[in-house]
């Protein structure tokens, strides 16, 4: 990856290199293995990482952002940092992170973006030196080139300084709800334009790299976070939007979440005629087990489960069982080369181009335009493909809001609309990650990605708990997870569990709620924490049920991602282990938590007070201005909420499409 700008000073520079290079030195080791020892020597300087991180900066970074990244090198350049010997500035870096909340998040960001780039940035062959040593391939197979894997959905073309284009339905956002309602939609007789922030990109373009993969596809390149680093999000950001990179854990809508969010406002949910909305993306995603095989890691959560009597099932999966290939499965987080995955992108997407949607991406949506009370468009900001910009302006008097859980609520509160509740009542379903590592090699890249789980603990806290899953592995995102204690430990512990490792995750049904809002800017900002008690108690109560699980199908070392390193290994006391869980930090930065599921923050309800959207799923305050995507739920639901996305956006479709008469608040 060609680095372009220059941001930072020469001390600032000369201070980032050298803080890389206390995150990855370069070390001696003695071992027989030629590939290991150069990955003992090499640093991070010998792969430019400070100036991939530098750049990075420059492109994503407002200037007074840059510069607080500057105050916190100053900081270390006068302490001597670039100076000092290895072992000095691993305490200088300790120290100063140790300083505030603000230092520490700074630091350990810093860290991340150097272990991000330096076990996952490419060299013009696809490959990456430290992957060697860590028996990890990289990319087994090539895209199919674009005459083999056309793309096939028509782009609007835009040119100019200004457009406008018309619309009876503008949607923003082309995930798992944005692209149901526009196929509905647009097959009823309705003008759709689809607007999406992401690029257009099919299995020509999906490489099996990680590194420019996540930053194509993914919300701030994969690297978004809460406010104060408590958690990290993973959400996609291209045309088709998360269901392009999920996994494919297709369940329906829990009868008791079903009850639930009816009570809360959503009428008829509970009832039988939901179903066919269930039925009816269930049948277009072709969801079925016949495709779903295990890999090492699977099979070793199977066997943990049967060893403890937990129940367990095979994943249905919206899988195309004629083109699948278990092979290049792992890799399925950055786009299904084999054209195997059923996203929106082949299915509703297509569905829609083919009835005569059009469709314009790389377009950041600013505001939904209201005239009097009701639905008039949308103002976007495009960058075309030449790089220049096109202010957009849509006309439509139906606005579908569905760019997902955190950027659906920001565009609603640049806009102005949506009460009170907008951005509140963000779920999340918090997982934490327990590593197993076993005396056989696992491989855990090889092989589908998810493809079993346990609902063993769904309701251990009355209505809430967590599903157990396991998940995929790659060098760059195990590394940003793994504690840090300085350069040699960090190294070591990578290159000897790489290859062995077994992760498995939790994904918890959120009791708290977390908020989006937006800054100076309007850019959204996501705050959350485990301060909740019973999120607290299932996070820690997840993470030893994992242990346990490992423990029962005898690994010979269980790591967790606390940042202060706990960890068991053979002969250790394995409950003073599960001990050191339940007491562990759970503060902002002193273990990883990931969500992969954000939900709520635009939730529909009866209450305007306390729901931005009626129980048809359009807003109280702006008539014609719909919500369509996860962010539409009243609560958390517990499970892989792909399908219930779609389910209520089809719903939400045909309430648009007919014309269903807008409830009203209920009068107490």
């Amino acid at each position: 990856m060609a680095v372009t700008v220059g941001v930072l000073g020469d001390t600032r520079r000369r201070t980032l290199e050298a803080l890389c290079d206390t995150f990855a030195p370069s070390l001696e080791s003695n071992g027989d293995d030629a590939a290991m020892r150069d990955f003992y020597a090499r640093s991070a300087s010998d792969l430019g990482v400070a100036a991939q991180i530098e750049d990075l900066l420059a492109q994503s970074m407002l200037p007074e952002e840059i510069e607080g990244i500057g105050e916190l090198l100053d900081a270390f350049a006068e302490q001597g940092l670039a100076a000092k010997e290895l072992h000095e500035r691993t305490e200088i870096i300790h120290r100063l992170a140790a300083s505030s909340p603000g230092a520490k998040l700074a630091v350990r960001q810093l860290r991340g973006l150097t272990f991000f780039f330096f076990y996952a940035l490419p060299d013009e062959e696809g490959h990456n030196p430290n992957w060697d040593a860590l028996s990890y391939p990289g990319p087994i197979s090539a895209p199919p080139p674009p005459e083999q894997a056309p793309k096939t959905i028509p782009m609007e073309q835009l040119a100019g300084a200004t457009a406008t284009l018309q619309a009876d339905v503008c949607v923003v956002g082309s995930g798992a709800g944005g692209a149901v309602i526009a196929a509905e939609l647009q097959r009823a007789g309705s003008s759709v334009l689809v607007l999406e922030m992401g690029p257009y990109r099919n299995e020509s373009d999906f490489k099996q790299l990680e590194l420019p993969g996540m930053l194509d596809l993914y919300l701030g390149g994969g690297l978004a976070g809460s406010e104060d680093g408590s958690i990290s999000i993973f959400a996609g950001s291209a045309l088709g939007g998360g269901t392009l990179v999920n996994y494919m854990n297709c369940i329906r809508t829990p009868e008791h979440i079903r009850r639930e969010w009816a009570a809360l406002g959503v009428s008829g949910i509970d009832e039988p005629a939901y179903e066919a909305h269930l039925d009816a993306v269930w049948e277009r995603l072709a969801v079925n087990d016949v495709a779903t095989s295990h890999n090492r890691t699977h099979k070793r959560l199977i066997q943990a489960c049967e060893k403890l009597g937990y129940p367990h099932r095979d994943l249905t999966r919206n899988a195309d069982s004629s083109c699948e290939d278990p092979r290049v499965c792992g890799y399925c987080f950055v786009g299904c080369q084999k054209g195997s995955k059923q996203s929106t992108m082949k299915t509703f997407l297509q569905d829609a181009a083919d009835a005569g949607a059009r469709f314009v991406v790389g377009c950041r949506a600013e505001r939904v335009l209201v005239r009097d009370g009701r639905a008039a468009g949308v103002e976007a900001t495009v960058t075309n493909e030449d790089g220049s910009t096109t202010a957009l302006t849509v006309t439509a008097p139906t606005v579908v809001v569905a760019c997902g859980s955190i950027e659906s609520p920001a565009l609603l509160l640049r806009s102005g609309i949506g009460g009170p509740a907008v951005g509140r009542h963000l779920r999340l379903h918090p997982a934490a990650v327990v590593v197993g590592v076993y005396p056989e090699k696992i491989e855990g890249w090889i092989g589908q990605i998810q493809s079993a789980l346990s609902d063993e603990f769904k309701r251990c806290e009355d209505e809430h708990g967590f599903l157990i899953e396991a998940v995929g592995l790659t060098p760059a995102l195990q590394a940003m997870s793994l504690p840090w204690v300085d350069g040699r430990q960090h190294k070591e512990t990578i290159g000897r569990i790489f290859k062995h490792s077994a992760p498995f995750v939790s994904v918890a049904r959120d009791h708290g709620e977390g908020q989006v809002v937006i800054d100076d800017h309007g850019r959204a900002l996501t705050r959350w924490s485990l301060d909740d008690e019973v999120d607290a108690r299932l996070f820690r109560r997840a993470m030893v049920e994992l242990a346990k699980l490992h423990r029962a199908v005898e690994a010979r070392e269980i790591v967790t991602f606390y940042q202060q390193p706990i960890v068991w290994r053979e002969g250790d006391d394995f409950d003073a282990f599960l001990a050191e869980i339940e007491s562990g930090s759970l503060a902002p930065n002193d273990v990883v938590a990931f969500t992969a599921h954000q939900m709520g923050s635009c939730r529909m309800g009866s209450d305007p007070a306390d729901s931005v959207a009626d129980g048809r799923g359009e807003l109280h305050d702006a008539e014609g201005v719909w919500i369509g995507d996860g962010s539409a739920f009243p609560t958390a639901p517990g499970v892989n909420p792909m399908i219930s996305i779609m389910a209520l956006a089809h719903r939400t479709a045909a309430n648009i499409a007919g014309g269903s008469p807008r409830q009203r608040p209920v009068e107490v």
